[in-house]
């Protein structure tokens, strides 16, 4: 069945103020469409939240903030941002996909963090105004293909350190996280090394690649989870899923993981979205996270 396309409600700058942590360069995006949508963008210097929400007869009062794939150098913003988004909206859950900024020296005094200052800013932005968007604010939660799902596990592993301005204090934690296929460590056996480089540099301290490996980084307060992967990903291992859901058993937080024998990165985007995220609703479901 041929699915209606649902336009985006509205697309909002992700800061109302200065950006944080960046530098003045013209930096110009670069923006490949596909049959007149967003299909991919590179060097992304000014981020963006693009709303849906679903009708107010099904909708949940949960949200989710879609953090696209890329190896932090691009971003799949349709197959993993708009139809995402709009099958979120069919369900009732309201999605905010974050055109995030991609980490560059060019354009931010420390790369490594100016990811993670975005989707922060992101959950700090969707809690802020959960009642203009008739949202629940403790079921905001946030979702990371391949590279957007090591942003999207680090802002689920590092919320408790302020990356942006808060000063009104607003819980930077995500309720729940979905990742797929995610790159989760910097560490050299594990991770994906061109994430690895895009985001912390040619030669990164083995400091700075233990604070981003998410798995290291789960506690008691980490938020529940929902993975898949395959075992078959020959560009970012299984293993990277696997660590983080060990952890998250260690630390006896309610998660569940999907693993499938073959079909490699970006398995699921060959897939009909109803059909394979037909999982992930049940377990929403299941959680408390819809009703």
């Amino acid at each position: 069945m041929v699915s209606m396309h649902l336009e985006a409600q509205q697309i909002i700058d992700l800061y109302q103020d200065a950006i944080p942590n960046s530098k003045p360069y013209p930096m110009k995006e670069i923006v490949t469409e596909k049959n007149g949508q967003i299909a991919w963008i590179q060097k992304v210097s000014k981020p963006t939240l693009t709303i849906y929400q679903p009708d107010k007869e099904i909708a949940t009062g949960a949200a989710v903030i879609i953090c696209p794939g890329g190896g932090y150098s691009g971003e799949s913003y349709l197959k993993e941002g708009t139809i995402i988004a709009e099958t979120f909206v069919r369900k009732g859950i309201a999605a905010f996909i974050l055109k995030y900024r991609l980490p560059s020296d060019s354009i931010m005094v420390d790369k490594s963090i100016g990811p993670l200052q975005d989707a922060q800013q992101a959950i700090k932005t969707v809690r802020q105004n959960a009642s203009k968007w008739e949202l629940d604010p403790e079921k905001i939660g946030i979702m990371g293909f391949s590279a957007g799902g090591h942003l999207a596990s680090t802002a689920g592993t590092h919320f408790d350190k302020s990356y942006i301005p808060n000063d009104e204090n607003i819980s930077l934690r995500p309720d729940f996280m979905v990742l797929i296929y995610p790159v989760i460590s910097m560490k050299d056996e594990l991770t994906h090394p061109g994430s690895q480089q895009n985001l912390l540099g040619n030669a990164p301290s083995e400091e700075q690649k233990l604070l981003f490996s998410n798995e290291l980084q789960v506690g008691p307060n980490t938020p529940l989870t929902w993975l898949t992967h395959t075992g078959d990903d020959n560009v970012v291992s299984v293993e990277n899923s696997i660590q983080f859901y060990q952890a998250l058993i260690r630390n006896e937080i309610l998660s569940e993981m999907h693993l499938y024998p073959k079909g490699n990165h970006g398995f699921v985007l060959s897939l009909p979205t109803e059909e394979w995220m037909q999982p992930l609703f049940d377990w929403m479901d299941k959680s408390g996270i819809v009703n």
